[in-house]
């Protein structure tokens, strides 16, 4: 049985999300759950969470011969990947980072750059089914600066995208050390600034 289906199956079979599996020099193998998404639900992936998948991947591989070194189980922590259209719809409303595997600017309308691929905006539904990310270009304010309210704020841009013309996407490594800003999203790991880890010594 191959390496991502042995995972992917120990993982489900104790109830959790598999988000992510790498293999790194040394021979570790990492890999990162989460709780599954029930909307309204504030729940988190704790260390016994980790430390019991790690016990039962442990028998898995051994009993499929798998070679690796070392076994670290983790949680998403605040760059959580985006993969699949249910981590989209628990996410909406958050701060994204995503990279296109074509640029789109032409596409855009001419709003940004012909040849970007990158872009960091907040999450949401577009009209008509589909995604988009909402933006501005105007930069932040620098902290004790004095912002003119006569100043009109730069114009948002928007630019939608399907699932299958992103290379990543991830959750914006975004901390505010007055509290995480959900934007009507259900509570999530997006708020914890490090991963519970445990790993094989």
């Amino acid at each position: 049985m191959a390496l991502q289906d042995i995972v992917a199956q120990t993982v489900t079979g104790l109830g959790y999300d598999l988000v992510e599996i790498e293999r790194s020099a040394g021979g570790l193998l990492r890999v990162t759950i989460d709780l599954p998404w029930h909307p309204g639900a504030g729940q988190f992936v704790t260390v016994e969470d980790c430390e019991k998948v790690t016990r039962q991947l442990q028998f898995a591989l051994e009993v499929d011969g798998v070679d690796y070194k070392r076994l670290e189980v983790s949680s998403p922590g605040i760059d959580r990947p985006l993969r699949h259209e249910q981590d989209f719809e628990r996410f909406a409303g958050e701060m994204v980072d995503i990279t296109l595997k074509a640029p789109m600017g032409a596409a855009a309308g001419g709003q940004v750059a012909a040849n970007r691929k990158k872009f960091r905006g907040r999450l949401e539904r577009a009209e008509g089914g589909g995604w988009q990310i909402v933006w501005s270009d105007e930069p932040a304010a620098k902290p004790g600066q004095r912002v003119s309210r006569k100043k009109a704020p730069a114009p948002l841009q928007a630019l939608g995208f399907s699932l299958d013309e992103l290379k990543e996407a991830r959750l914006a490594p975004i901390v505010d050390f007055k509290g995480r800003k959900t934007g009507g999203a259900a509570p999530s790991q997006a708020g914890a600034p490090s991963n519970d880890q445990v790993g094989e010594p």
